[in-house]
């Protein structure tokens, strides 16, 4: 009894940073875990190391009869949770549909440290409980917000506060409008991808004057102007971009802005499902976008002869290139592909009516080291990007 009161003596008398230092040292996950079974003390010494935490999965219930009773409980637990660990720098609240703004508040208060947030499908979650977070997390540098009931006023909140805002997931938020993305864009100078998959009172002006670390937009299924892609350009330092399925709201040249100068450092293009893109926007950006590297065109029914040469002439960096379903790809234009794009490593090639059996065996005879592939693929965007 004796010795273990002296270790525990021994254990109190320690200054805090030599209880850091030892706990940072152990490896194995199950000792961590036990670490603070040992005293109070070095319980706390836990729970203030702890940098991450992921408990969506707790939340994903849902019983209408037991809604307001689950909500109680489930603000109740994060705000217990908050106040324990206090030096959190990724919160992941993923499928957490019954939080509601309630549940964040405690972010204003130990929510400094923060650096990474995910409310993915929070449906209850609105404007003031992303004021929670722009009040709380002024250190927040990603923030996933997929499905979220957030309008402009709270996306103005969070880019006034948030400036070191570097990844933004906006995907399904059908309130944000071009209003929100230029509090965004104006405020958050070290931004670098951001998200607005089917938000579609989102036009593009909104980014007009973005900064030039902004290198990544998934834009798809938007109902994009011409004047919207000039200001997603305007930035200049743009690496990426995705605006598949844009058959059904944008005039087919309404893209060629793509291939006038602002899109010089792009590397890789999203064009699926682009229905009406023809012979010269694919000119205009072949020529226009000498860095690009994957390009994807699977499913644009429009680009004919014309189109297919400029592409082999001019995109001598290209290493990947999509053209499934393209139905006016025929033998002399797969003939063009094959005698330029010298970088070319892969292609995506299947139901294309107009290309013959024989035209793809010459293509294979002749450019070996190219991996012709059978299959579609539609993501294309860098694992490095969200």
């Amino acid at each position: 009894m004796k010795g273990d009161q002296a270790d525990q003596s021994f254990i109190m008398h320690l200054p805090e940073d030599c209880l850091f230092f030892i706990f940072e040292k152990i490896d194995s996950s199950v000792d961590r875990e036990s670490f603070g079974l040992t005293c109070h003390r070095l319980l706390h010494i836990q729970n203030l190391s702890r940098k991450s935490l992921e408990f969506g999965g707790l939340f994903s219930r849902y019983n209408p009869s037991l809604s307001k009773t689950t909500s109680d409980a489930d603000s109740f637990i994060l705000d217990k949770l908050i106040k324990r660990f206090k030096q959190l720098e990724l919160l992941s609240l993923c499928g957490c549909i019954n939080l509601l703004d309630s549940g964040l508040s405690q972010l204003q208060n130990y929510g400094s440290k923060l650096k990474s947030l995910y409310l993915d499908c929070c449906f209850k979650v609105t404007d003031t409980g992303l004021a929670s977070v722009a009040i709380g997390c002024q250190n927040l540098s990603f923030i996933s917000l997929y499905r979220c009931s957030i309008s402009d006023n709270g996306l103005e909140l969070l880019a006034k506060s948030c400036l070191f805002l570097k990844d933004l997931n906006l995907e399904w938020c059908s309130l944000i409008t071009d209003s929100g993305i230029s509090y965004i864009t104006n405020n958050c100078h070290e931004l670098r991808a951001v998200k607005i998959t089917h938000c579609e009172e989102i036009k593009g002006v909104g980014f007009e004057g973005c900064s030039q670390t902004l290198a990544c937009l998934e834009a798809d299924f938007c109902k994009l102007e011409p004047e919207g892609i000039l200001g997603i350009l305007s930035g200049g330092g743009l690496e990426y971009l995705n605006v598949s399925s844009l058959s059904w709201c944008i005039r087919g040249d309404g893209l060629r802005a793509i291939g006038g100068g602002f899109g010089k450092n792009l590397r890789i293009l999203n064009f699926r499902l682009c229905r009406t893109v023809g012979d010269e926007t694919i000119m205009e950006i072949s020529k226009g976008c000498p860095l690009l590297k994957e390009w994807n065109l699977s499913l644009c029914t429009e680009i004919r002869l014309s189109g297919w040469e400029s592409i082999g002439i001019n995109c001598r960096n290209l290493e990947r290139l999509h053209v499934s379903g393209c139905r006016h790809l025929c033998d002399r234009g797969l003939l063009a592909l094959r005698n330029g794009c010298e970088r070319l490593s892969v292609i995506y090639i299947t139901r294309c009516q107009k290309v013959s059996s024989l035209a793809i065996t010459l293509f294979k005879i002749a450019r070996w080291d190219v991996d012709m592939k059978l299959e579609e693929v539609m993501c294309i965007m860098p694992k490095h990007f969200f």
